[in-house]
């Protein structure tokens, strides 16, 4: 399989304090006689007082500056734009984007794999039906994008059955939709929870001594597109907790698939 990657980018306050106004009052109490020093010191004292914070207030500040700073930092790594490469399969006809930290796996069982390095359970796969058992003309020819969704389901499941007693997995279609991308092709786009459960000790006697936990739960995104006669999908895998955190940048490269017709 002959392929070219391409790289692209995506790419304080001041504090003011006025005298107290009991300190005020306590001074118009005092004799005549005793007035001229707090005449002659006011600037000092009121210069003096517009500098003396007390050590509460010091701690305040110094806290609010930290949570400022820290709030600050967060926003700034929320802003930052994770790097994409492009990955053009010119023998197969298709391409994407995918996250530049991505790692390539060799001899799994798809047309291309790629996985992050750190989350295993994350990960972008390829698979293109044989040209010589299809002959598809669009990817209408699925049905709706519900009835393409069901079959998307099945094959999930199909894939993930288990032999082990006491598994079980449950599944739900998220979201189906279609859309016309740049290229003037339309392409499904198919959401699925699927979660699996086990039991801890299957074969106890008790039924209170089988406890059953879930194992998993993971978001598969599926994008489908027809050229060349074949059945293309886009899937990603990645865990539910995950997805909340990296939805923004897993859509990019859901919309970045395409299919690409082969010259003869």
């Amino acid at each position: 399989m002959a392929t070219v990657t391409h790289l692209s980018f995506k790419t304080p306050a001041t504090v003011h304090r006025s005298f107290p106004a009991h300190f005020l009052s306590s001074t118009a109490a005092l004799p005549p006689s005793s007035r001229p020093c707090f005449t002659i010191s006011c600037n000092h004292m009121q210069s003096a007082k517009a500098f003396a914070v007390p050590r509460r207030s010091i701690m305040a500040l110094i806290l609010s500056s930290c949570v400022l700073s820290q709030t600050e930092q967060n926003i700034a790594f929320a802003q930052q734009s994770v790097e994409f490469r492009e990955f053009i399969d010119t023998f197969d006809g298709y391409s994407f984007n995918y996250p530049k930290n991505w790692i390539q796996v060799k001899g799994a069982n798809a047309d291309i794999f790629f996985r992050d390095p750190f989350i295993l359970d994350e990960n972008l796969s390829v698979e293109v039906s044989s040209p010589s058992s299809s002959k598809y003309k669009s990817v209408e020819d699925l049905g709706p994008p519900e009835e393409a969704g069901k079959a998307v389901v099945r094959q999930y499941l199909t894939e993930f059955m288990s032999t082990r007693l006491g598994v079980k997995r449950e599944s739900s279609i998220l979201s189906t939709s279609s859309r016309t991308a740049d290229d003037g092709k339309m392409y499904y786009q198919i959401e699925v929870n699927i979660k699996s459960f086990a039991s801890n000790n299957e074969l106890a006697v008790n039924p209170q001594d089988r406890v059953v936990r879930m194992e998993w739960n993971r978001r598969y995104l599926s994008v489908l597109g027809v050229e060349n006669n074949q059945l293309y999908e886009l899937r990603l895998q990645v865990p539910e907790n995950v997805f909340v955190e990296e939805e923004n940048d897993l859509r990019k490269v859901m919309e970045s698939f395409r299919v690409n017709k082969l010259s003869a």
